[in-house]
């Protein structure tokens, strides 16, 4: 999840300063890790956030908002809260990196005499790696004892590496006890982490683990207007929502096509319309099938009706389950070519005569109960964008 776009780290020598580039671009001979000999300048440190990243524009849903509000408690006391080390969890694209970068960003907006550092795995094991050679270690470990707030982004790729899992225990214990805000990012929770110390993934325990889902169609939603308001596109509600359903990956490919999108009708002199949209996607998406799947629908019907997919999909008889699992296999039998009998096996091996009793208990619904009915018809527009 790290930011390519990031500046290098600004990197204090004993004969003066420099740059220490990328390490995309390689390492010279003479390009050292970050130490210092003098105190580190809250101001003039160059802490490698992106200022585009801030909470305003990051958007709230509930595939996020435990992490969310524990990032902006830490942002308003860092290192004081019980969330220390703070570590956000979760898929590739779901926005752990916007939100790391956003609690810093708020940190340095409002306590600028903190020393707030970002800084993803590779190249802190690349600085790591430098000291080691140039037998620079004592100052490499003083440069980030210096940090007020430390963003470890994508801390997973530690595994395996026990030299460099030394030096960052070493790190974590003096920062956590001198009071200072540790926050790190990682593609699963803590008990997942393979390749770790058994000590240092204790210590990733201390504080607060909180996780970022795969957006629901609410929050996607939400981010495409976000996005298009913030470029001044006026984009009709049927595309934003043909575009949060179809893109069914994560939020970096959603960035992608709403991009591509933007590109096309200004490239085309075109109004951006659903045709367009649908155009634009087929040359981008492949997972985009000209039809819908049962697994789609499954997804769609357990996001809208906020329930368990696989207690959807599976025996559960509660009635909050057994509704939304009605209209799935009425969707299912409504926009599929599978018969009565395969559309059961979807749904925990169900028998054909379960699948016609779910039918007429839905058509039975949607005749005595208004919101039932209009609920069922918005679910069937949502579904029918994607054929």
């Amino acid at each position: 999840s790290g930011n390519q776009q990031n500046p290098a780290v600004a990197v204090n020598y004993p004969n003066g300063s420099a740059n220490r580039k990328s390490a995309l671009n390689g390492i010279g001979a003479d390009d050292y890790s970050p130490f210092t000999f003098k105190a580190l300048n809250p101001q003039t440190i160059n802490s490698r956030l992106n200022p585009n990243y801030s909470f305003d524009n990051f958007v709230e849903g509930d595939c996020n908002r435990l992490a969310r509000s524990a990032g902006l408690a830490v942002a308003k006391k860092p290192g004081i809260t019980s969330f220390n080390p703070l570590m956000l969890y979760g898929g590739v694209g779901v926005g752990k990196t916007h939100l790391v970068q956003s609690i810093g960003n708020e940190i340095k907006n409002n306590l600028p005499n903190k020393v707030v550092l970002y800084v993803d795995q590779n190249d802190f094991t690349s600085q790591f790696l430098n000291a080691l050679q140039n037998h620079k270690m004592q100052e490499f470990q003083n440069f980030y004892l210096q940090v007020d707030v430390l963003i470890l982004d994508d801390v997973q790729f530690l595994a395996g590496r026990e030299k460099t899992q030394e030096m960052f225990f070493h790190i974590f214990n003096q920062l956590h006890q001198t009071g200072k805000q540790i926050i790190m990012t990682s593609d699963c929770p803590p008990r997942d982490l393979k390749g770790f110390q058994e000590r240092l993934l204790s210590r990733f325990k201390w504080g607060l683990t909180a996780d970022l889902q795969e957006p629901d169609f609410e929050t996607k939603l939400a981010i495409v207007h976000r996005k298009m308001q913030a470029d001044g596109i006026d984009m009709p509600t049927e595309v934003a929502e043909y575009l949060a359903y179809s893109v069914d990956t994560n939020l970096r490919d959603m960035e992608g096509v709403l991009n591509s999108l933007m590109f096309h009708a200004t490239l085309l002199k075109k109004d951006i319309d659903l045709d367009l949209a649908k155009e634009v996607l087929k040359n981008i998406i492949k997972e985009i099938q000209s039809d819908v799947s049962v697994d789609f629908i499954q997804k769609t019907v357990a996001d809208h009706f906020k329930v368990d997919l696989e207690a959807m999909k599976g025996k559960v008889k509660k009635r909050e389950i057994v509704i939304p699992r009605q209209v799935a296999m009425y969707f299912c039998k409504r926009y599929t070519q599978l018969t009565l009998s395969l559309i059961g096996s979807n749904f925990g091996g169900r028998d054909h005569s379960t699948v016609i009793h779910a039918l007429e208990s839905v058509e039975d619904m949607m005749k005595t109960d208004s919101n039932f009915k209009n609920t069922v018809e918005e679910l069937g527009k949502r579904l029918k964008m994607r054929v």
